[in-house]
């Protein structure tokens, strides 16, 4: 049997790797049931379902930047790939997520994000996705139909390609502040995260954190950065680490310039991205909540440091799309890297989901959390659903976990 990423989830369905699109649409025409994987970092089983799993990083990379600056991309691709070759290409994204490894289709799907108070998540650049129907079609969806679409949970269809909005390649320098007193930030949240233009604070909820601050330079220069962020101190090297267990895998620090790709994600793509052996979960609030938020998590985190490697806090701009956890507010994501034992399911995630119920707190689809009622943290959950039945009635990308979460009716809540 096949499993996630981690190897948090054992995949119930069989696992067939076409070469061809074409070879993809035959499989989805007869098939009952179908759900497609990418690199597979999820740790609940979102991409699981009852019938035929397709790995679409078997299907043959594309990279096909347009002149209108939009760039078509298999659904498999890492975006590491992805983006190596748009740099060679005098291109960039306007963001990426921590890690280069994961795909672009299941990015984009599950409305994975990187880090900035004003950039959006991996999804707000798509500009049309290819999607293979129940009977076998593929077909474009574009335009106003993207704010329902490009965040649907592989619930809609097979998406085999996308098309992002580009822009031209940039330098980013990145700086890491160390001794940032959580009561510092809970205070002034909005000092910190604004403080580049990507920023993430690590911190095991030990009353101090480190700040990651990736600055986007306007040309090759490298400028200056203060000596503090609040009260954390600029550290001068470059320190291959993020924790003890977190070792020999992160991206130049100490302000040395590099390309977009290789700055904005934590991680190498050349290298196993955080500790490998690990749980993940992930809760956004409203970024006007940040402070008091940080702070209930804080009082509890004596509990929690047993089960966690580290956790990661880092805002996304708010966007339009549907099932996006940012829908309609920008926010704060708060992000738990647990160690793989079985209290982690059993107490540090319920503890998390608790302190931070009060705040609305939605989780990230592909990560593990004990959510049952989305209805009232997911604005257009109902609109989706609808949607996303009528385009596939007889339920052929539909699962289990996708109607129990409320995403899909109900033809496989048993």
């Amino acid at each position: 049997m096949e499993t996630d990423w981690a190897g948090t989830h054992t995949f119930e369905a069989p696992v067939q790797r076409p070469g061809s699109v074409a070879e993809l649409q035959e499989l989805v025409a007869g098939a009952p049931a179908v759900r497609a994987l990418g690199t597979r970092h999820t740790f609940n089983g979102l991409a699981d379902g009852p019938g035929v799993l397709v790995d679409l990083t078997a299907l043959p990379d594309e990279v096909a930047v347009h002149d209108d600056g939009t760039v078509t991309v298999s659904a498999g691709t890492t975006y590491g790939a992805l983006g190596r070759e748009l740099h060679r290409q005098g291109r960039g994204l306007h963001n990426t997520g921590s890690l280069p490894h994961i795909s672009v289709g299941g990015a984009v799907s599950t409305g994975t994000h990187g880090s900035g108070d004003g950039a959006g998540c991996l999804a707000t650049a798509v500009r049309g996705l290819d999607v293979v129907a129940a009977d076998g079609t593929l077909s474009r969806v574009a335009g106003e139909d993207l704010e329902a679409r490009a965040v649907a949970l592989g619930a809609g269809g097979v998406v085999v390609r996308v098309v992002l909005q580009t822009e031209p390649t940039y330098l980013v320098r990145q700086d890491v502040y160390r001794g940032l007193s959580l009561t510092a930030l809970v205070e002034d949240p909005a000092a910190v995260t604004g403080a580049g233009t990507s920023v993430s604070v690590f911190t095991r909820w030990d009353g101090v954190g480190d700040v990651w601050v990736k600055t986007r330079l306007a040309g090759s220069d490298p400028g200056t950065v203060p000596g503090t962020v609040l009260d954390a101190v600029l550290d001068p090297e470059s320190r291959d680490r993020i924790t003890d267990e977190i070792v020999g895998n992160v991206t130049a620090q100490g302000g040395q310039p590099g390309p977009w790709h290789e700055r904005l994600p934590h991680f190498r793509h050349d290298a196993t991205p955080s500790n490998g052996d690990e749980v993940q979960s992930e809760f956004f609030v409203d970024r006007a909540d940040a402070g008091a938020a940080i702070a209930a998590v804080a009082a509890v985190g004596e509990q929690l440091r047993p089960h966690l490697v580290v956790s990661e806090l880092r805002t996304i701009a708010a966007d339009r799309l549907w099932l996006s956890p940012a829908y309609g507010r920008d926010s704060l994501a708060l992000h738990f890297t647990w160690r793989k034992t079985p209290e982690v399911g059993s107490v540090a995630v319920p503890l998390v989901e608790q302190v931070l119920a009060p705040f609305g707190a939605r989780p990230h689809w592909g990560k593990a959390h004990g959510v049952r009622d989305l209805s009232g943290l997911v604005p257009r959950l109902a609109d989706a659903r609808a949607l996303l039945d009528g385009l596939d009635p007889s339920g052929v990308f539909s699962s289990t976990r996708l109607t129990r979460l409320g995403v899909r009716g109900s033809r496989y809540s048993s």
